[in-house]
């Protein structure tokens, strides 16, 4: 099992000219081969081809791409102050996370950072790595991640490629929309801060170079403003393997309460889960099973954010949405398969609190700019309103898109009247409103204009199917969900299906968590048009190298037509 030498970069070779998409191919052919040898349970086999994986220049190239390119924490420093790597840089760095260096290589603490919980006045603490120890952990993740893809468990969709907290929301709701049921409404206390690390190193089921290598990660420690921490327990939030890790921790939950407690059904995004059962009973005891699984780990349940509920009667809130059953009459009743009435109706929507918290958000922005022009005001507000509308766009948020528009209407008028302390009320409106393509007033300028929660469409979104994986190599339901998701705009999703999933510059297939970004084909500063034709949809990468072949080309061509107006005021 050699590598081959057409993903072997020499070393003189630059950065920009490596061949990424022969690389991409052959460790995803590695992937594959891991995930096919986990699922058949040869476990022999999954080790030897992750020391492939991990010793790869095509691997090592790609971790170390997507710690100082790709990711959006890329220009955050560790310990050592590092937080920009030049591309000639890069190629070294490559080789310094070779698993032959690891054993001489001494992994540094990580750097402390505080960052403040959404409406909360706690602070989550992270840990963030040196570039070299977080190239280090993209490698590592990229053998383990397959091997595991094939055993986690179905209803398991926190921290993994493909899935997200929508495909949590609708299996939830696929659970409960015909039977109104009884919800074990659970939170783990401090879960990545108290994972026991001898049972999380047992559980990998990895060689023994590889256990060593995360065994000197959970034990760095940390460094908050020179006094060093001891880390005895827990994955340190902020490295790039630990949402891997936590989920290696958990697994096993949802079977060891399904096991026990029949028609059960236990859903889990991260270290957020519930559990459903008709019967009050067995959630209950599955209430016990869960807090003596849990103990085996280090881990106990959160006393005041666990609770027992009924969809019909409280709801409960999962992922910043209340999930909640409301008694209805023949017209608004919800219905078996075979078209029989249920009497009640499942009803998802954004949760009271992510109302609060988007009211404050906007109110502090605009309070923030209510002395800079409009302009800058819509380029602020646009954003977080396109953010979270867009996730909630998949429930019943309609009434509330509606409810949020208002309230914001009146803190742009307390800004209007601010800005503009003589007018009255009709001549603010006719200033900072005006009305667009026959729609209602909307708060713009001649340049501007901005977005309003309920321009955003519901849509509906389809769970992950089964036990699907990125890995499966099925990649025809992989780009078709991608070409299909609600985040997408309309824009990027008709480019997507124009090319049939894949990148038009390097013809791979765009990946879940793959940036995807549109390009104009014939550069707006030269001349192009903005217009479909002229559109595409490319990786982030990918657009990158083209926009800097863009610039090359059209300096060359200004310097050709520089040349051209010397030689003319010459010849004259």
């Amino acid at each position: 099992m050699k590598e081959s030498k057409a993903v072997q970069p020499s070393g003189t070779e630059s950065w920009d000219a490596i061949p990424w998409r022969k690389l991409e191919r052959y460790v995803y052919r590695i992937q594959k081969r891991i995930y096919q040898a986990s699922k058949r349970g040869n476990l022999k086999q999954v080790h030897s081809l992750q020391k492939l994986l991990t010793r790869s220049h095509a691997a090592r190239l790609l971790a170390v791409r997507r710690v100082t390119q790709d990711n959006d924490g890329k220009k955050t420093a560790g310990i050592d102050g590092i937080k920009k790597v030049e591309p000639q840089q890069r190629l070294t760095l490559a080789e310094t996370i070779h698993p032959r260096q690891w054993k001489r290589q001494r992994v540094p603490a990580v750097r402390r950072v505080w960052i403040p919980k959404p409406g909360k006045p706690e602070k989550r603490p992270l840990g963030i790595p040196t570039m070299r120890e977080r190239a280090k952990q993209a490698l590592l993740k990229m053998a383990l991640e397959p091997q595991w893809e094939a055993r986690f468990e179905t209803r398991s969709h926190g921290f993994r490629p493909g899935r997200g907290c929508w495909d949590a929301i609708e299996d939830i709701l696929n659970w409960i929309c015909r039977k109104h049921k009884y919800v074990l409404d659970a939170d783990i206390q401090g879960c990545f801060d108290n994972i026991n690390h001898h049972h999380l190193l047992e559980k990998l089921h990895t060689t023994a170079e590889n256990r060593r290598l995360i065994k000197q990660w959970l034990k760095a420690g940390a460094i908050d403003k020179e006094l060093f921490t001891p880390t005895t327990a827990g994955t340190p939030q902020g490295g790039v393997i630990s949402p891997l890790l936590a989920n290696i921790a958990l697994h096993g939950m949802q079977e060891a309460v399904e096991t026990k407690i029949p028609e059960a059904a236990l859903i889990r995004y991260a270290d957020d889960f519930v559990v459903l059962h008709t019967e009050r009973a067995q959630i209950e005891q599955a209430k016990t099973v869960v807090e003596q699984w849990l103990e085996g780990i280090g881990l106990h349940l959160s006393p005041t954010k666990t609770r027992i509920v009924h969809t019909l009667e409280d709801g409960f809130d999962f992922l910043g949405f209340t999930i909640r059953q409301v008694p209805s009459g023949k017209h608004h009743s919800g219905k078996r398969a075979n078209g029989e009435l249920l009497g009640f109706k499942t009803i998802i929507k954004p949760s009271q609190e992510s109302q609060e918290r988007q009211v404050r958000k906007m109110k502090e922005v605009i309070r923030r700019l209510r002395n800079q022009p409009q302009e800058k005001l819509i380029a602020a507000l646009n954003p977080i309103i396109k953010g979270w509308a867009n996730y909630y766009r998949i429930g019943a948020s309609k009434t509330t898109f509606d409810k949020m528009d208002h309230l914001l209407w009146y803190q742009l008028y307390q800004w209007a009247r601010w800005s503009s302390p003589r007018g009255g009320k009709r001549q603010l409106t006719r200033k900072y409103w005006q009305v667009r393509a026959g729609k209602r007033w909307v708060f713009a300028t001649q340049e501007a204009c901005l977005t309003q929660h309920s321009s955003v469409a519901i849509q509906r979104h389809w769970k992950v199917r089964g036990d699907a994986s990125p890995y499966d190599g099925n990649w025809k339901y992989w780009s078709r969900r991608l070409q299909e998701h609600p985040l997408l705009s309309t824009e990027r999703g008709y480019l997507l299906r124009k090319q049939k999933g894949r990148c038009s510059r390097c013809g791979l297939y765009f990946k879940d968590g793959d940036g995807v970004e549109i390009d104009h084909i014939f550069p707006l500063s030269l001349g192009g048009a903005d217009t479909w034709e002229n559109k595409q949809a490319l990786h982030r990468q990918c657009h990158d190298r083209k926009t800097a072949e863009d610039r090359q080309w059209k300096a060359q061509l200004e310097a050709e037509v520089s040349h051209e107006k010397t030689a003319k005021r010459g010849a004259v």
